[in-house]
């Protein structure tokens, strides 16, 4: 939407007064003039017509936008994003519809300034649904008007009133008003009279890496186990077996039926049979494995000076009979 002619830019360098002492030379249209520019735009494509239209609304851009300057962003970059709202108004105005473009401008306007402040206010992303932005966008004012001014959390009375208003769950506006508080740097200190930072006290819900790696271990051990034992198998049987249980998604009785030449039933009886064996011989092997590691680990005990008798029990006792089916649903 170019023109020979060029809108008044605002920068840090012009300043706000300067802008809006430049906009304001631009008269503002009567709805005869408005209708005419608005039918040579759509009609024609006269970008004159366009030119005129926009900038005899920037007076409107700027309004709407010094609404939005508590969120701590640059009001020339608010003043930008509504600019171009309001070209995307223009674009699209119909005037035969019988409305001033102010009307439909404004909801132009105000949506593009919105979807800026939720795109930069936060490096960390903020819902973009209605009722988000609903919350985001008036959580402010609805505390102010129920008097709720303390920092910090809220308190549940005043969770509850808010979201009743506002029509969202209370853990919504718990949640966004933390996300209100700013972002916070991991290296700030926790309190100025205190050493260390934010960080420190950030908890790791993940495994340890001991755990991660005796959860290896015993992955590897029930798939060594559940190999040795299909060694055992005749290739019908194995295949029978692996087509049941180690596919996804398993075969279909009929189907292992029809490509073997016997009935659904023998399959049947071929899988129960195969599944006993495996059951049996990953039981042992996993038991076999489970008695040969706390030998070892009580031979180590041995060498460490205090190694008690009754620790070498309780390591001894804490031998169980592995899970097969956690066997075959980790291969």
């Amino acid at each position: 939407m170019g023109s020979t002619a060029h809108l008044p830019m605002l920068s840090l360098d012009s300043g706000l007064t300067n802008y809006l002492t430049k906009i304001r030379k631009f008269s503002i249209l009567t709805p005869t003039e408005e209708l005419d520019y608005a039918k040579r735009w759509r009609e024609q494509g006269d970008r004159e017509a366009a030119y005129h239209l926009v900038t005899s609304h920037l007076r409107l851009v700027a309004k709407i936008a010094m609404r939005y300057r508590g969120y701590g962003l640059p009001i020339a970059d608010i003043i930008s994003e509504g600019n171009v709202g309001l070209m995307q108004a223009v674009k699209r105005f119909e005037p035969e519809r019988g409305f001033r473009l102010a009307t439909y401008a404004m909801w132009w306007i105000k949506a593009t300034i919105q979807e800026y402040i939720l795109r930069s206010w936060s490096l960390v992303k903020i819902g973009t649904s209605a009722a988000q932005k609903k919350l985001f966008f008036k959580l402010r004012r609805t505390k102010a008007e129920i008097s709720a001014l303390e920092h910090g959390d809220l308190r549940p009375e005043h969770t509850r009133l808010i979201a009743e208003r506002l029509g969202v769950q209370d853990n919504d506006v718990v949640e966004m008003n933390r996300r209100l508080g700013g972002d916070v740097s991991l290296n700030t200190l926790i309190h100025e009279d205190e050493v260390g930072e934010m960080q420190e006290r950030l908890v790791d819900l993940g495994s340890s890496p001991e755990v991660v790696h005796a959860e290896q271990e015993e992955a590897k051990r029930r798939r060594q186990a559940l190999a040795g034992a299909l060694e055992a198998f005749n290739p019908r049987d194995r295949e029978i077996f692996e087509a049941r249980w180690l596919s996804e998604p398993p075969l279909r009785l009929e189907q292992l039926a029809v490509r073997y030449g016997v009935s659904r039933e023998r399959v049947r009886q071929i899988e129960i049979r195969a599944f006993e064996k495996v059951r049996a011989a990953v039981t042992a092997g996993m038991a076999k494995n489970a008695v040969a590691e706390s030998a070892s680990q009580a031979g180590v005990q041995r060498q460490i000076p205090g190694g008690s008798s009754h620790g070498r029990k309780a390591r001894a006792g804490a031998i169980e009979q592995p899970n097969f089916g956690s066997a075959v649903s980790n291969i």
